[in-house]
């Protein structure tokens, strides 16, 4: 491996029900980082059957959900001998898998909610309200909040089309915020207001029905808590390059931390890109230090 990567692949699209959304994040990602210097190669991924151009240093990986973000891609690239940005194999497999995260959290002492896996009504010892979410997906598809055992009943089929453990959370009424890492910099709060409803799948892909604070409009020491919390929670699953993690924050004091997602939206209006801007990272120089970071963990983990 040479001093730094000069040609890069692009991977984008997917098999996953966030194909689209990964499209957009690849496009962003292949003109910013052409903007930066390098030489960007777009490859639109729809199986295991990718193929990557001779000569290329580097994947910056822009797939969503399953295949992406579950460590499926990353072994295959580590088969290749390919470097790749982002969490390992091992690391996205546990991110991608929302109880062994919250185990995670849980042996590092960050706060998260109870919850329980579940496949059937019968599992479900928690009372309600919950929230359920499809153990292993993405981009808040298949979830769902539950008050009555009617919409328990529902949602819990819904969830079930998309894997086949639902996990269901203690509902916490609260602000929904989250927190980029890069490296080991934690980047400023962004609180997330749906105009109505929680942050689904429809108020995140929708323009305007969702509005967003960056810097939160938070005091201090909850601001200070909270990016502990959030360093704590991408140590406890061993450095992943960079990430975005999601709190929710009840009665204004309390801070849950609900998932760690290890390839976040990446467009030019995601809350990752958001984040960095208002810490002075431009969109085409965020891409670069993920490119530089993941480089030197990849050379790491040859080493190590």
């Amino acid at each position: 491996m040479g001093d730094q990567p000069k040609k890069l692949a692009v991977l984008m699209g997917g098999p996953s029900a966030e194909r689209e959304v990964s499209l957009r994040t690849g496009a962003a990602c292949a003109a910013a980082l052409r903007e930066s210097g390098y030489e960007v190669a777009e490859i639109i991924v729809d199986d295991a059957n990718f193929v990557v151009p001779d000569g290329t240093d580097l994947a910056f990986i822009s797939l969503h959900g399953t295949f992406g973000e579950d460590g499926q891609v990353q072994e295959i690239l580590e088969a290749l001998g390919l470097p790749y940005t982002g969490a390992d194999a091992a690391t996205s497999r546990i991110a991608f898998d929302k109880e062994k995260t919250k185990e995670k959290f849980r042996q590092s002492g960050v706060p998260t909610p109870e919850g329980q896996l579940v496949r059937t009504l019968e599992d479900i010892a928690l009372p309600l309200p919950l929230f359920l979410k499809p153990n292993a997906q993405g981009s808040s598809v298949g979830t769902h909040l539950a008050t009555t055992s009617e919409e328990l009943a529902a949602a819990l089929a819904d969830a079930l089309k998309f894997d086949s453990s639902v996990l269901a959370e203690r509902f916490i009424q609260g602000r929904e915020l989250t927190v980029g890492v890069l490296g080991e910099q934690v980047l400023p709060i962004v609180e997330i207001k749906p105009l109505d409803g929680y942050y689904d799948y429809t108020n995140k892909y929708t323009k305007g029905r969702t509005e967003y604070f960056c810097p939160a409009r938070l005091p201090d020491e909850i601001t200070a808590l909270i990016q502990r919390h959030a360093l704590a929670a991408y140590r406890s699953l061993g450095h992943p390059v960079y990430a975005r993690i999601d709190f929710l924050l009840e009665k204004d004091t309390v801070p849950y931390c609900l998932e760690i997602n290890t390839i976040p939206g990446m467009t030019a209006t995601s809350l990752l890109p958001k984040a960095a801007a208002a810490a002075g990272i431009s969109f085409p120089e965020l891409c670069r230090r993920i490119v530089e970071l993941s480089w030197v963990a990849r050379k790491k983990a040859r080493v190590g």
